[in-house]
């Protein structure tokens, strides 16, 4: 299983106090347990098992969270990819006044503790700037925890046939997501599906494309979509509205 560049930090560190929590099961089972009498021993060598367990899981779900499975992206032109592993919460119509400056579509992503948490870009285009604003950490559902809470959002330019359109990536932080990664600088040329950063355990992602590149939404509300492998837009003619399929 392949893990994340992301989370080396936490891997190490969880590792080290799991296993340290791990060692003080097998000691509790095999050393104090043995040697108390009746229930006391029964009890002391089952809490020692107990703990060897909780480690063993934990330390398996960490492993598990920090995953990053390679994908293989479509590459047919005008297609915007997921930029996260979720659930579909929200397709919204922009207006002119939107943070594209232009009407466009959002769509939202909800990613739960048990998805891939490694973000991907939606499209080719180059880095234009990323805003960083500190914030709260709601629980990503409620609707105020959109506008609340800490998020960085990435500024795209991508070139559709003769002219460049901005897209937005915003990653929201959540009730337990306390880090946003993006790993990312100003004026870097990036391609879709590209890795671009990560969301520390359970958060939001959101996708802003102008009306040129969302003439069609290819996702439904609820419906499961993976980072870099599901198209949510394709490019339709200039001025067009988007349209749900």
């Amino acid at each position: 299983m392949r893990l994340t560049r992301y989370g080396i930090r936490e891997i190490i560190c969880c590792t080290l106090a799991l296993w340290a929590l791990g060692a003080a099961g097998v000691w509790l089972s095999c050393r104090c347990g043995p040697t108390a009498a009746g229930l006391e021993g029964v009890i002391i060598a089952a809490a020692g098992w107990l703990l060897i367990a909780v480690s063993a899981i934990v330390w398996l779900w960490v492993l598990a969270f920090f995953r990053d499975p390679d994908r293989k992206t479509p590459q047919d032109p005008g297609l915007l990819v997921s930029p996260a592993d979720g659930v579909v919460t929200d397709i919204t119509p922009l207006g002119a006044e939107s943070p594209l400056g232009r009407p466009g579509v959002q769509v939202g992503i909800f990613m739960s503790i048990f998805n891939v948490h490694v973000n991907r870009s939606p499209c080719d285009g180059r880095v234009e700037k990323i805003e960083h604003r500190d914030g709260a950490f709601l629980d990503v559902r409620r609707d105020e925890a959109w506008s609340a809470n800490e998020s960085a959002t990435i500024h795209l330019s991508y070139r559709h046939g003769q002219i460049v359109l901005p897209v937005i990536v915003r990653q929201i932080a959540g009730l337990l997501a306390r880090r946003i990664v993006t790993g990312l600088r100003t004026g870097e040329e990036i391609s879709r599906g590209q890795r671009i950063g990560m969301i520390k355990f359970g958060s939001r992602l959101e996708l802003l494309a102008p009306v040129e590149l969302s003439g069609e939404v290819r996702v439904a509300v609820g419906q499961k979509v993976f980072a870099g492998l599901t198209v949510l837009l394709a490019a339709g003619p200039a001025g067009d509205r988007p349209q749900q399929t």
